[in-house]
């Protein structure tokens, strides 16, 4: 017979129905997202730019393990993108990644990589910022190894090199250079514009720098072949014979 001692003994011994909480949804930021930039200020950042981005190209066209880009959103936080606080930077090169065409660069749909290599152009909306408040995030939050600025109306430009968790000035050379040590280039002042030089100082061109090289070339190398021709007529002899 079951007392009413044994009957409560029985209800406490019953474990209490748990009611779990339910888990906090992780919202993870949609990683297709497109670019926010505002318009180039003038055509002197977008000549600058283009210059920057096409002629690196042109230079690593073999390569297949780079994404440079121009004026293009760095998307790194779910913060940032409810803020719209921050704008990309003017030309930026991330190394050791796919080479191929984004809508933006989004980090952490990029294994975390934030760019190895950020230029900016000034203007007088964006100097003050440049060169203090996004260079503090370029350091202390991207920890982007170097960083550079550029006047494209003065031509002033200065660099900076990742030390120790901080920005130092990176010295110029003999050509009044600053060596990138992660592009493995240089970058110098060439016709009105900052511009990319190989070890040997020579500036590194644009494929339309490039393609008109190469026309220059062949046309002195037919006219030296031309003249060639010519002595050997005097010299009574057939140049098209053989």
């Amino acid at each position: 017979m079951v007392t009413t001692q044994d009957s409560q003994a029985t209800v406490t011994s019953t474990p209490a129905e748990v009611n779990p909480e339910p888990a906090e949804e992780i919202v993870v930021p949609p990683g297709d997202l497109y670019s926010d930039e505002p318009q180039l200020e003038s055509d002197l950042h977008l000549r600058q730019i283009v210059a920057l981005l096409t002629s690196l190209e042109w230079l690593w066209q073999d390569r297949q393990d780079f994404f440079a880009s121009g004026n293009l959103t760095i998307y790194f936080s779910p913060k940032q993108i409810k803020s719209q606080d921050f704008r990309g930077p003017d030309f930026f090169v991330v190394l050791d990644t796919e080479r191929r065409t984004r809508k933006s660069w989004v980090v952490w749909e990029e294994g975390g990589k934030y760019p190895n290599v950020i230029i900016e152009v000034l203007s007088d909306s964006t100097a003050k910022a440049d060169k203090t408040s996004k260079k503090q995030v370029y350091q202390d939050i991207f920890r982007t190894p170097e960083y550079f600025w550029v006047d494209p109306v003065t031509l002033a430009f200065e660099g900076f090199v990742l030390m120790a968790g901080e920005y130092q000035a990176i010295e110029p050379n003999a050509h009044g250079h600053l060596h990138s040590r992660q592009l493995d280039l240089y970058l110098g002042i060439h016709e009105s514009q900052l511009r990319f030089f190989t070890s040997d100082g020579m500036p590194v061109p644009t494929p339309s720098e490039a393609a008109k090289s190469a026309e220059q070339q062949a046309e002195q190398a037919q006219q030296r072949a031309d003249r060639l021709a010519a002595r050997l007529r005097e010299m009574g002899l057939d140049p098209d014979s053989e």
